[in-house]
């Protein structure tokens, strides 16, 4: 599986959502599966990818919470989370999407 944190460069929450995919990986046994990071700097970059704001995290390509709008806006992402409306996914949403992710 190839996991990737596609973001912008003014977004405040790309380096924790990386920590807590890494986090999410660990939990579910997976310590060899590397996190990867993708800047995104124009739209057309935005566009060539499943990106829906930033951060974005994506497994083998696609988005692991499809319920955000594709868009090549370099824009930060909302997350809906149980404590609420938030920059990026907890990490209990990170487990249960990427083990579900076929």
């Amino acid at each position: 599986m190839r996991i990737e944190v596609l973001h912008i460069e003014e977004c405040p929450n790309w380096e924790q959502a990386g920590e807590r995919v890494r986090d999410a990986l660990d939990r579910l046994g997976d310590t060899t599966t590397a996190v990867a990071f993708r800047l995104l700097q124009t739209p057309l970059e935005a566009a060539a990818v499943a990106f829906a704001g930033s951060p974005t995290i994506t497994a083998d390509g696609a988005d692991l919470f499809p319920n955000g709008a594709r868009t090549t806006d370099l824009a930060c992402r909302i997350y809906f989370t149980p404590e609420g409306v938030a920059g990026l996914p907890t990490v209990d949403q990170l487990v249960q999407a990427i083990s579900t992710h076929e």
